[in-house]
């Protein structure tokens, strides 16, 4: 089955639905069921199954497993947004004697707090919360397994523990803050901690038979944020849409770009993946792509999306294991990506024109490479080589005449105009660097000096 919202070609549909078909059959699954959105737009959903007679569609729930965490990690950072608290903070700080206090914030948001992979005594995932009425008995008496800060390890533990944080500071359960502060203002209506009909029940299939058996759904108490919630892929695809452009009465534009950002080094023998705050960040086939998979006894999930080629992509299946939902939610990006490559938006001029910004563009020189600055239509600026490789910048104005880096070496660096007595622009001084409009100008005050016999040949 397919449900086209803005229509896609018919060999981009039946491209994607002959790749969830093969996942299914050959990871036997008993369903599997994915959905594609392109710029915030529902525009294509396929369902398999061999289960109960009808494939299931858009709004049938799943359970996510850990993409639960980045709804955990939006709680988190919506707190710092609000100044309550910040992200360099140890955890003691907030939420005293939970044992692993000497972690930040961000460390646990990146799993580079140093704890341990998973929770002591009984597999969690399927042994009910209640086994687990306190933190002592999610982190137990040795938490850390690496120096904190040193590197990536993920951490289930560390999510409890950022749930916690959550629950203190509200002053209510993390179920409660996650319903009202992000469910309800994005829509999400049927993503929720329990599961609500219709919804899949989970299964193991046995690995040398094509026969199955029932996996327990239990609730995970205080584990429960890092990976408790159930969703479709309808309510998944708007989440995806909303960690691209964010919500103001959730997350601005700003902070989920913030969590997009790597935050964690690239984990070991594989460096085309890293981790944001809260997201995995991946390059896959050219593309680059941010999410998050999940998994518990009887369920795979995958999400990814594609900031640039404006295409997001689920999939969910009800089974322990079996298809790589990882990598063909990735390939359902690339499949729309590449064989519908995204419209650009027609050119427009500027809406009026700042004098002093346009004084400032065109080629300037650092020693002798060559950059050029261009505005850009959203009232921001470019700056980068005239051609090959080099380092290049996006800026945002600050409204005084200085810019901000936003991405690249320059991230986060001042980029200001100095000017003459008489007004004229003398260089540009960019986080201590010097740009001339010459290379090595005379009377610029470049570092070093400029030779005063100027240039000359040799013989």
């Amino acid at each position: 089955m397919t449900t086209p919202r803005e229509e896609l070609l018919p060999a981009t549909r039946r491209a994607l639905l002959h790749r969830i078909a093969t996942a299914q059959t050959e990871g036997r699954t008993p369903s599997l069921v994915a959905s594609v959105a392109r710029d915030g737009e529902l525009v294509w959903t396929g369902g398999r199954s061999m289960v109960d007679g009808h494939a299931p569609d858009e709004n049938v729930q799943y359970r996510i497993g850990s993409i639960t965490k980045t709804f955990t990690a939006v709680l988190v950072m919506r707190l710092r947004d609000e100044g309550v608290l910040d992200l360099g903070d140890a955890l003691e700080k907030h939420l005293p004697g939970s044992g692993a206090g000497e972690a930040t914030i961000a460390e646990l948001l990146a799993h580079t707090g140093g704890l341990a992979a998973e929770t002591p005594g009984a597999w969690w995932e399927r042994t009910p919360g209640s086994t687990r009425p306190e933190l002592a008995d999610v982190l137990g008496e040795q938490p850390f397994r690496h120096p904190v800060g040193r590197r990536h390890h993920y951490s289930n533990p560390g999510y409890t523990l950022l749930g916690a944080l959550v629950a203190a500071l509200r002053g209510a359960p993390w179920e409660e803050v996650l319903r009202r502060e992000v469910l309800e203002p994005l829509g999400l209506t049927r993503t929720s901690a329990q599961p609500q009909a219709p919804h899949a029940g989970g299964w193991a299939v046995h690995p040398w038979a094509d026969v199955m058996m029932p996996e327990p759904a239990e609730d995970l108490g205080l584990m429960a944020p890092a990976g408790q919630l159930w969703s479709t892929t309808a309510d998944l695809v708007r989440f995806a849409s909303f960690l691209v452009k964010g919500d103001d009465r959730v997350l601005g534009a700003d902070s989920v770009r913030e969590m997009r950002t790597p935050s964690a080094p690239s984990q070991p023998g594989d460096w085309d993946r890293t981790y944001g705050l809260g997201l995995d960040l991946l390059r896959w086939e050219g593309h680059d792509l941010a999410g998050h998979t999940g998994s518990l006894p009887g369920f795979l999930a995958g999400l990814w999306v594609s900031e640039k080629d404006g295409v997001a992509a689920v999939a969910l299946a009800n089974c322990t294991s079996g298809p790589l939902v990882a990598t063909l939610t990735a390939d359902l990006v690339k499949i729309v990506a590449e064989a519908e490559p995204r419209i650009p938006e027609p050119w427009r001029p500027l809406p009026e024109v700042d004098e002093k910004a346009l004084e400032l563009t065109g080629p300037w020189y650092w020693g002798t490479q060559v950059l050029a600055l261009r505005l850009t239509a959203d009232g921001g600026a470019e700056l980068g080589p005239l051609s090959g490789a080099g380092r290049q910048a996006r800026f945002r104005s600050n409204g005084d005449g200085t810019w901000t880096g936003l991405n690249g070496y320059y991230a986060g660096e001042l980029l200001r105009a100095e000017r003459r007595p008489d007004g004229s622009v003398s260089h540009l001084d960019l986080g201590s660097f010097v740009f001339t409009r010459e290379p090595y100008e005379k009377g610029a005050p470049v570092p070093g000096g400029v030779d005063p016999q100027g240039w000359r040949g040799f013989e």
